[in-house]
């Protein structure tokens, strides 16, 4: 709802009025103006041949050098493709299994059961990526794992996953999956929750089964929803994460596994190309918002639903 004020004077009665309020979304300003805001100004040192001695005042300005080296340098290529297609791969495969284990999960009528798992498919959420890697190694381990095991028992050779690259795009969007998707069901449980039950019952008595009572009211309810967390993903698209990719690198499976992210670690702390890595950041966010505005004007024409 959006207020028309007949004046300032109004306005200012209107504010003092719902001061608390106000008050109330101050702490939240707060931080955003000083952990989002206030750190964009440390993006200049992209532009810069930067010197932690000297700092941003004295470092000089290089301008779009270090852009340049970025497309230019032989690694970013195919760091960049691994990046995009992991991330295709999650957008694709990982995004549609919290809204179906959503609308498994609703379909269950015994509560005691319901609770139980959905306990059991949020557990994951709360594991570090650490010890997830740590379950993941174990449980393909050529030696010890069981999915080796079982494949010795149909007479296959043990397999290295963590040692071939063609296995690590599998793996860091598999262990994803397993890891967030339980936790993603939350919102469209909540979603769900929202729907008239008065819809449910007139389809009942149109002869609807569960499964068109699904496609023709549960879904199209949730859309938005769905829509709303598709942009934001689309938003993340180049951020697969850090510590998800790093638990699972290792010289074998580079390649095909390493990402901007655990490149920038790489070159930007271990070999202390600050400027040039910041470099990378900033073309990381300008994609993600060129992709979410794009994403988003696309989104409102085809279902009229968006972010803004």
């Amino acid at each position: 709802m959006t207020y028309q004020f007949a004046s300032s004077r109004h306005k200012w009665k209107f504010m003092r009025k719902y001061w608390p309020l106000y008050a109330l979304s101050l702490p939240g300003i707060i931080y955003f103006v000083i952990f989002r805001y206030v750190p964009l100004f440390g993006s200049v040192i992209a532009f810069q041949n930067y010197n932690i001695f000297k700092g941003i005042g004295g470092s000089a300005w290089v301008g779009l050098d270090h852009f340049k080296r970025m497309f230019e340098y032989a690694e970013f290529v195919p760091i960049l493709k691994n990046t995009i297609l992991i991330g295709l791969y999650d957008l694709c495969f990982a995004f549609p299994v919290p809204i179906v284990l959503a609308l498994l999960l609703n379909e269950l009528r015994i509560m005691a059961y319901k609770r139980i798992v959905q306990t059991v498919v949020y557990m994951p959420h709360f594991l570090s990526w650490v010890i997830v890697g740590g379950i993941v190694v174990g449980v393909l381990s050529p030696s010890t794992g069981i999915v080796n095991h079982v494949l010795s028992l149909l007479g296959v050779d043990p397999i290295y996953f963590l040692g071939e690259n063609g296995y690590i795009r599998s793996i860091l969007v598999g262990s994803g999956i397993w890891k967030d998707s339980g936790w993603g069901t939350i919102i469209y449980l909540a979603a769900i929750a929202g729907i008239n039950p008065d819809l449910y019952e007139a389809a009942q008595m149109d002869g609807a089964s569960r499964l068109r009572q699904v496609s023709s009211i549960t879904i199209p309810s949730i859309l938005p929803t769905i829509v709303i967390l598709f942009l934001l993903q689309i938003g993340n698209f180049l951020d697969f994460g850090f510590e998800r990719v790093f638990v699972f690198l290792n010289p074998l499976n580079s390649e095909n596994g390493e990402i901007i992210d655990t490149y920038v670690y790489r070159a930007g702390l271990v070999d202390r190309q600050y400027s040039y890595t910041t470099a990378i950041g900033l073309f990381k966010s300008v994609v993600g918002l060129a992709l979410i505005v794009i994403g988003n004007k696309l989104s409102k024409k085809a279902t009229g639903e968006g972010l803004y």
